[in-house]
């Protein structure tokens, strides 16, 4: 199963930010099992480095992203992916439209994030960390 994770999932990760880490960690952990492929894109690895690096400083931050994608794989956000965001006329955000496709373009079965309405247009499931783990561990 292929999971897609937003940015914001991965900040509460590499800042450990409770409550969220607790969930957050559990699902990035399934990277550990055959079962599940977890991805991102480029663009949530940046804003996760950007709220690291204020915390923990740009070394911390770089090593924290080193070990994260160490343990995932990156969804493309190439042309195709940047015009889908932009023709999509349910998109409001951008870089929302952007996850959303990326995510789609790398075949992946569900988004997990915290900002849950922003991919009300989503035709995939999208759940936060706690939702998903309850719906799909148990």
């Amino acid at each position: 199963m292929r999971i897609f994770l937003d940015a914001n999932i991965l900040v509460s990760i590499l800042n450990k930010e409770y409550p969220l880490f607790t969930y957050s960690a559990r699902v990035l952990s399934l990277a550990d099992n055959t079962k599940f492929e977890i991805y991102t894109s480029p663009i949530c690895l940046a804003i996760a480095f950007y709220f690291a690096e204020k915390k923990s400083g740009s070394a911390s931050a770089k090593n924290k992203i080193s070990l994260l994608v160490s343990k995932i794989k990156i969804a493309e956000a190439d042309h195709n992916v940047v015009m889908k965001a932009l023709q999509d006329k349910a998109v409001g955000d951008f870089e929302d439209g952007l996850e959303y496709y990326a995510a789609l373009n790398s075949r992946c079965k569900w988004i997990v994030t915290e900002d849950i309405n922003d991919f009300h247009f989503s035709k995939m499931p999208v759940m936060n960390a706690r939702q998903f783990l309850e719906e799909n561990m148990m």
